[in-house]
């Protein structure tokens, strides 16, 4: 049993792979390094460089590793960017898929995870989203995930595929001091860049109809993301009954204050931060119900916000 881990040398995916290495399944990884690490990888653990819009490379990886299912972390993150960029949000996050999903269908692999996204939620009318929320996404990277779930519903079927995608909103910390997030646009490393370079950092909106006024927001652990990821493929493996989707959601969320007020604790570093202007578009608070995963998944909340922040900083400051 071998499964494909693609974009396996990126933050989260370098973190599910190792999830499934500490379960002893093993792992393939296939990843073009536009935004992963090949440090990332862990010693031992095969390496294919390359794109999965690459047909012939997608194929002859699933062929000489013998794959038996795919965990699909690979894709263009960025939805903001993605408004700039929706032809190339759409080659990688939709064709990438497709081409991805053929070469599993010519090699009977009926197995997939899929890494999706609560960007497919938009901007939702319930301050708790559930996994029958309208989905009303308002960017090409949330259009794209929604598209990717819908690829996966009609090759089931069509062909028998079993899949599940996972939904979530802000992944942080760290579970290993070699792996931490370089993304240019997610909070933590913003804040930590910030101090590090001795800026300060920033909230945007500090008005809101919320306990200190700035938005609240569902974050998880990487770690516990990723424990999720290998307890979906192991009912896969088991044929056991799995649902089409999951939100790995917090059920009551953190506000941008309390994260700056653990940062300044944590690093020690003494900041006020700046404060610009709410951000168009930005609701007061958007959190998602774990439940469903919580019953099949193995999904819980093991890392207090303390202790997100505290791993995060300790790999930043590792790296």
């Amino acid at each position: 049993m071998t499964w494909l881990v693609t974009g396996g040398a990126g933050y989260i995916g370098a973190h599910v792979v190792r999830a499934f290495l500490d379960q002893g399944i093993g792992v393939v990884v296939l990843d073009d390094l536009s935004s992963g690490h090949a440090g990332f990888v862990p010693d031992g653990v095969p390496f294919v460089r390359g794109s999965i819009l690459d047909r012939d490379l997608v194929s002859s990886t699933l062929r000489e590793y013998a794959v038996t299912g795919v965990v699909h972390v690979a894709g263009f993150k960025y939805a903001g960017v993605s408004v700039e960029r929706p032809l190339h949000t759409y080659a990688q996050n939709v064709t990438g898929t497709l081409v991805l999903l053929e070469a599993m269908a010519d090699l009977g692999i009926d197995r997939m995870v899929f890494s999706s996204s609560a960007a497919v939620y938009g901007t939702p009318d319930t301050d708790l989203v559930t996994e029958a929320t309208a989905k009303n996404p308002q960017s090409p990277y949330g259009e794209s995930k929604l598209i990717g779930e819908w690829l996966l519903a009609d090759q089931a079927v069509a062909a028998g595929l079993r899949h599940t995608s996972l939904r979530y909103f802000n992944v942080v910390g760290s579970g290993y001091p070699d792996v931490y997030d370089t993304s240019p646009h997610n909070l933590f490393p913003l804040v930590f860049d910030a101090l590090l370079n001795g800026r300060t950092p920033r909230v945007n909106g500090t008005d809101y109809p919320t306990a200190d006024g700035t938005c609240v927001r569902d974050y998880i652990h990487v770690a516990d993301l990723a424990r999720s990821h290998v307890s979906a493929a192991r009912r896969l493996d088991a044929g056991e009954a799995i649902e089409p989707v999951y939100n790995l959601g917090s059920g009551d969320g953190v506000s941008v204050g309390e994260i700056m007020a653990a940062v300044r604790d944590v690093t020690g570093i003494d900041f006020t931060p700046e404060t610009a202007p709410r951000r168009p578009g930005d609701p007061p608070r958007i959190v998602a119900s774990g439940e469903l995963a919580a019953r099949d998944l193995d999904w819980a909340m093991r890392h207090t916000l303390t202790e997100m922040v505290q791993s995060a900083w300790r790999a930043r400051t590792n790296a």
